[in-house]
């Protein structure tokens, strides 16, 4: 698993409420898919494949801690369906193409390891 080191260095200088539990969220999403680069993108972690965003990690304001998962910066046409079945109940539908995830705790970020493992593979595999 390789975490950016400008992305730690980055959390180092916010010293930002939620931090362990961004920790542990970038260690999840990095144990999903082998092919994930992350970077800092919108004063966030970002997770892209092929130089593609797909993964934002909204950490501001400090309330929570959420996942945007999305298809990039430019409007694409809309699916039909959502991209992707979410039995968990996990994600909030802002499109059929972009849904978020929020975690208020380190229990509620480590309660729903599994599913958020599946549903960021999911996802990759969706919009890739």
């Amino acid at each position: 698993m390789n975490l950016n080191q400008e992305v730690t260095r980055f959390l180092d200088e916010l010293n930002h409420p939620f931090r362990k539990e961004i920790e542990q969220l970038r260690l999840y999403i990095m144990e999903a898919s082998a092919e994930l680069t992350e970077t800092i993108k919108w004063n966030g972690p970002n997770y892209s494949i092929r130089d593609e965003d797909r993964i934002t990690m909204k950490i501001q304001p400090p309330k929570s801690v959420q996942l945007i998962f999305h298809r990039g910066v430019k409007k694409q046409v809309q699916p039909a369906t959502y991209l992707i079945e979410d039995p968990s109940k996990l994600l909030t539908w802002k499109e059929n193409d972009r849904a978020v995830a929020t975690f208020t705790s380190m229990k509620d970020v480590e309660n729903n390891q599994s599913m958020l493992i599946q549903i960021v593979k999911d996802w990759i595999q969706a919009t890739t």
